[in-house]
């Protein structure tokens, strides 16, 4: 074959590259123009028409997809009490403080929430206290609400806590000893509480939860995390606070904050609600908040209100602790979960023993205590003391030692701009 054979003949050769690139080029331009407009042409064919894969909101797979999760449609159910694991668990002391320690939770919540939060706290946490209620403006037989004669929003929550107590007084007073109050999206350990009120008497004028500094000289406790009310509290609330001009008699202002000045102002003591070494059991934010250190800035409020000073890590928080804010209904599951049913094979835990009964003197005493004491020696070394002049001081009558410990009252016109606590 000679090399002239492979040339171009009939002189085509130019004109089919020229047509090869321009066809070449055409096609690229289309498809760029295809793959552009796919989004927004109906009339393309459906294989045209796909878009990215969506995200499916209801497979979270973070801590931060969790927190705007919405609960599960139906109830996620319970193990049975004869299985491999519950069938070997001691509820004895748990099921004599049920008994002895009776306890009505009552949750604030409004018709937007009913399905979408409060019915979580209803399948959870809420069935072990002695008797739940669910304080809204509207009837649903969903969660059995009581519909409160008040209007909805945060500038009403002081009214609608006024109107929930009085409810209380009037119609469940004499169902329990303590009454809690809660929000829809505060995650409860009931029997932990029991456990901390089981010291004191329900006749003892006492409240507690998360204990904040500000705006009430002995403070008052956050909202959010829960606060737990005496029977005597109840009753000095509904029948002395609310009527009394010191207490703030129109429905705006900071429930927490006012509920504060109204239980100073009618000789409610704020209780220490630490365990034994001085670790909190009711807390304004999730696990997650409080546990990890360096989790906020120094300056971020809540070290600011915070009665007694936060510790971080495994130190923020006791082995028994009662309240966490802010949990998302998915997350009301997940704790349940943990708590109640996951245990680690071969570490069996024995309850701690029934701490002894305190008289409100004695209340009265280590909680000024605890306000001086920095150090474990501290304490003990003061408590030691306390104790070598109790003697000398039990003339004393417990009123007196009340109204002596608690004698100025909080200017009740002072408005209080904290945060959602």
């Amino acid at each position: 074959m000679k090399i002239t054979d492979l040339g171009p003949r009939n002189g085509n050769h130019p004109r089919t590259f020229i047509t090869l690139l321009f066809g070449t080029v055409l096609g690229f331009m289309f498809a760029t123009f295809i793959s552009s407009t796919t989004v927004r042409q109906p009339w393309l064919p459906e294989y045209y028409r796909q878009r990215e894969p969506p995200s499916v909101v209801s497979d979270p797979h973070t801590g931060n997809e969790l927190r705007e999760a919405s609960g599960p449609e139906q109830d996620v159910g319970q193990h049975a009490a004869h299985e491999e694991v519950h069938a070997h668990e001691n509820a004895s002391l748990a099921q004599q403080l049920e008994r002895e320690v009776r306890i009505l939770c009552w949750v604030m919540t409004n018709p937007s929430n009913h399905k979408k939060k409060a019915l979580h706290v209803k399948r959870t946490w809420a069935g072990r206290c002695n008797k739940i209620l669910f304080m809204s403006s509207v009837e649903d037989p969903l969660i059995d609400s009581v519909a409160l004669p008040v209007s909805e929003g945060r500038n009403n929550l002081w009214a609608k806590t006024k109107a929930a107590f009085k409810y209380i007084y009037q119609h469940h007073l004499d169902d329990a000893d303590w009454f809690l109050k809660a929000d829809d999206d505060t995650y409860v350990i009931v029997e932990n509480l029991r456990y901390m009120l089981y010291s004191y008497s329900p006749s003892h004028p006492i409240y507690f939860g998360c204990r904040f500094k500000p705006y009430v000289k002995q403070g008052y406790m956050s909202g959010g995390a829960g606060y737990v009310l005496s029977k005597e509290a109840v009753k000095r609330f509904v029948e002395d606070a609310i009527p009394n001009p010191i207490c703030r008699q129109d429905g705006d202002g900071a429930e927490d904050v006012e509920m504060g000045k109204c239980m100073e102002a009618v000789k409610v003591l704020a209780g220490d609600s630490r365990d034994s070494v001085g670790r909190g059991r009711f807390f304004p934010f999730v696990p997650e908040h409080h546990l990890i250190p360096n989790h906020v800035d120094k300056d971020f409020w809540y070290l600011q209100y915070a009665y007694y000073k936060p510790d971080e890590g495994l130190d923020c928080c006791s082995d028994n602790a009662i309240s966490f804010h802010y949990v998302s209904p998915n997350q009301m599951y997940v704790l349940d979960y943990l708590i109640y049913h996951l245990r680690p094979y071969g570490i069996v835990a024995h309850s701690q023993p029934l701490p002894k009964k305190l008289s409100l003197g004695d209340i009265v005493r280590v909680d000024d205590l605890g306000k001086t004491t920095t150090t474990t020696t501290k304490k003990s070394n003061q408590l030691h003391q306390h104790q070598r002049h109790k003697a000398a001081n039990s003339h004393r009558g417990v009123a007196q030692a009340v109204d002596e410990t608690r004698q100025d009252v909080t200017d009740p016109d002072t408005k209080a701009n904290e945060p959602n606590t």
